[in-house]
Formats: structure tokens, C-alpha cells, sequence
């Protein structure tokens, strides 16, 4: 699209690959709208995905990222795919393609912005401003039409930008995450000192018989070394079988990152009789910390809560940061002090008849969600004259 007189010709343009985006450009527009920065929507994060093959056509995330561009700059953008299934998501919407499908239409392919297997709230359309936001969703829903896509779906967006997107006419949806939140704690024993008696006792427990015959580090940037990346791809394959019957990522991925993000990864490693037995790939936001991978090769007791959840913890409190955002599912995380939050995330349906029935089923399924929130926050381990932080509704 374009404009006369003196405003700057725009146009909106879809690239097949995040390398057609200029690296710099990409990074100062997510990070312009004065939100912390989030690494999974980096040019980094999105080009590792893209050179290591984890997301492509054939593995049914064809990169299709829409660009808005004001005199060949970029002045808004999306990481958006191609999607030929539902895998990698998070946000579970096979039982829509089923009944799509039993009613005779085609649910696959879909348009689907969102950062592959990365169940991390953050921002998805970024511009200098909600015009531009507007824009690029409408020609999102607009390229849906013209290709005869059966939807669009926009995946862990901000509470903001799904009240902007609400306005244009796309459903919202809810879901819960467990994160934890940094009451302006100095070290680990303040935060323990905010929980019951019994829950304090509990973790302290754990943690004891967690470390006993076992050497935990956490390892920053240059730190992750070659044996400790050769030990956690091991590890990482071990859970991605499990869950996936095969990992998501390949193993280039993780070379990638440990070269361009060096300095946003955290790894945490367990270690016994000389051998590296687990280990938690976690990376470093402007003010929060995501867990993101975990996987272990020797099963032991409360380990995983260890290496996930207590060493980002201390982690977080040692360098100021806000909260601490675990990922997807979970419930045992509460007893850990991880708080139940909403997520959010937007959807165009083609077909008014379809549009109408998940309009309906997404307003029951809000009202199990807020029951489900307001339930499990009544089963968090802080004491009840603990101070409160603000959280996400």
C-alpha cells in the first residue's frame, strides 16, 4: 500500500526466510515499543531456527514473516509460518481441525504468527505504532483470504495487544502459564522466608537430598563449553523423545546459538562421579529469565526441580531480574513458588459458521480458565500476609 504527498511510501512484503530481513532493523523494531527485550523474537533466535532446518517447509513451518516497510526500512514486522499441522504450538487447536475437517473443509494449511516451539509470551506484531500493528494484522487476515486459508492465529501476545486485536474483530483466547515473580528479593533465603513453615521446610528438604552426591553449576556465555553443549544435546534428545517421540530442534540449532546469543544463555548442569548426568538451557531477557529446555540421562531424586526451578530462582535474585517464565503445563511448579497467569492468543477463522462455533467454545473454555487461575492461586506456598506482586490477568 502507498501514500501520497510527503508521507513515506509504504508497502507490505512476505519473506521466505528471516535472513531476508535485515538483521539490525529486525532487532531495533521488536525492541522499540518499549517492552523489555525478549530473545525468541530476535533475528538470532528466528535465523538459528531457520539455518539449522528445525523450522521449514519440510518439518511443516514454512517461514512466511510479513514485513511492513516505509522506503525500504522496516517500520513493522511478524514471525509468521506456513503451518501443515498443529505441532510445536502450545496453544492446542486439533480438536478445531478435526471438526473443520469432519464438516468437509481443509483446516491445514493455516497462517500462524508465533515463535516456533517457544511457549514464551512476547511481542508478535511489532511497529512504532498501533497503526502500524493494525495494518499488518489486517493484511494478515487478508492474505489468510486471498490464499484460502482456513485461519490465522497469533500465539502468546501480551493482555495489550489481544485488546487491540479484539477491537478488530479476532477471537481471544486464554490459557494459564506458571511463572515467578521477584518481590525485590537479595538472596534465596528472603524468598523462603515468604513461604509457609511447612512449604519452606519442604523445599529446603528437597533441595538437600537434590544436591547430596551431586555438583550443580550454572554457566553463563563462553562458560557453556563444548562438553557441557555435547552433554545437554544428550539430554535434550532424551526429553524430546519422550514428549515428541523425536526433538524439535536440531542439533545446529543449539551450535548456532551458543555462537550469536552467547551472552543471553544460562545453563544449569548437574554433575556425578566426573559425569555430566543433566543439565537446563535457559535464556536471559531484558528483565526476565525462560526456562525453555531441560533433560537428564540419571534419574534422581527432586533433581529436575533443582535444575530447573531452584537454580533460576537463586539466578533470577542474583541478578535483579523480575520473574521467571518455566514454560508450558506444570502444576508442580506452584509448590516452587511459581504463580498460575494468564496467556493470551488471537484468531481469524475464515468460515463465519466455524468462526461463530469457536466463538461460543472459546467463551466457555474463558470461564474454565479463570476459574482454573483463581483456584490454583489459592494453592501457592506464600504465606497469606506475604506481600503480593502484580501479575498478568
Amino acid at each position: 500500500m502507498a501514500d501520497g504527498g510527503d508521507r513515506p511510501a509504504e508497502k507490505i512484503r512476505i519473506v521466505a526466510s528471516i535472513n531476508d530481513a535485515d538483521a539490525k532493523q529486525w532487532n531495533d523494531l521488536i525492541n522499540a515499543d518499549g517492552a523489555p527485550a525478549n530473545p525468541f523474537v530476535s533475528h538470532e533466535f528466528l535465523r538459528a531456527l531457520e539455518n539449522s532446518k528445525s523450522a521449514s517447509a519440510e518439518s511443516g513451518w514454512a517461514p512466511s514473516h510479513l514485513l511492513l516497510e516505509e522506503d525500504d526500512s522496516i517500520a513493522a514486522a511478524a514471525p509468521c509460518y506456513l503451518k501443515s499441522h498443529s505441532f510445536g504450538e502450545y496453544v492446542f487447536d486439533h480438536h478445531w481441525a478435526d471438526a473443520y475437517e469432519r464438516a468437509g473443509g481443509r483446516y491445514y494449511p493455516k497462517l500462524l504468527c508465533a515463535v516456533p516451539f517457544t511457549p514464551v509470551p512476547g511481542p508478535r506484531i511489532s511497529g512504532g505504532s498501533r497503526k502500524r500493528r493494525s495494518a499488518l494484522a489486517d493484511a494478515l487476515a487478508q492474505i489468510a483470504g486471498q490464499r484460502r486459508l482456513s485461519s490465522v492465529h497469533i500465539n502468546f501476545i501480551s493482555e495489550i495487544a489481544a485488546a487491540e486485536l479484539q477491537e478488530q474483530g479476532w477471537l481471544i483466547r486464554r490459557g494459564v502459564q506458571y511463572h515467578w515473580f521477584n518481590r525485590g528479593y537479595r538472596r534465596y533465603d528472603d524468598f523462603l522466608a515468604g513461604l509457609s513453615s511447612r512449604k519452606r521446610k519442604a523445599l529446603k528438604r528437597e533441595r538437600r537430598e537434590a544436591n547430596d552426591g551431586v555438583a550443580i553449576r550454572r554457566l553463563t556465555g563462553r562458560d557453556i563449553d563444548a562438553r557441557a553443549w555435547e552433554a545437554f544435546w544428550s539430554f535434550y534428545q532424551d526429553t524430546g523423545a519422550r514428549k515428541w517421540g523425536r526433538p524439535y530442534l536440531a542439533r545446529s540449532f543449539f551450535c548456532e546459538i551458543a555462537e550469536t546469543m552467547a551472552d543471553r544463555l544460562m545453563m544449569v548442569v548437574a554433575e556425578h562421579d566426573g559425569r555430566l548426568i543433566a543439565g537446563a538451557l535457559n535464556f536471559i531477557g531484558g528483565d526476565a529469565l525462560y526456562g525453555r529446555y531441560w533433560g537428564r540421562i540419571e534419574d534422581r531424586p527432586f533433581l529436575h526441580f533443582e535444575v530447573c526451578y531452584h537454580q533460576a530462582i537463586e539466578f533470577a535474585i542474583e541478578r535483579g531480574l523480575a520473574r521467571i517464565e518455566a514454560g508450558a503445563q506444570g502444576e508442580h511448579k506452584i509448590a516452587r513458588g511459581y504463580e498460575p497467569v494468564a496467556t493470551h492468543s488471537a484468531h481469524w477463522i475464515a468460515n463465519s459458521s466455524f468462526r461463530v462455533a469457536i466463538a461460543q467454545h472459546l467463551a466457555r473454555e474463558r470461564s474454565a480458565i479463570d476459574a482454573e487461575i483463581a483456584e490454583l492461586r489459592s494453592l501457592t506456598p506464600y504465606r497469606t500476609d506475604w506481600p503480593r506482586t502484580s501479575r498478568p490477568d
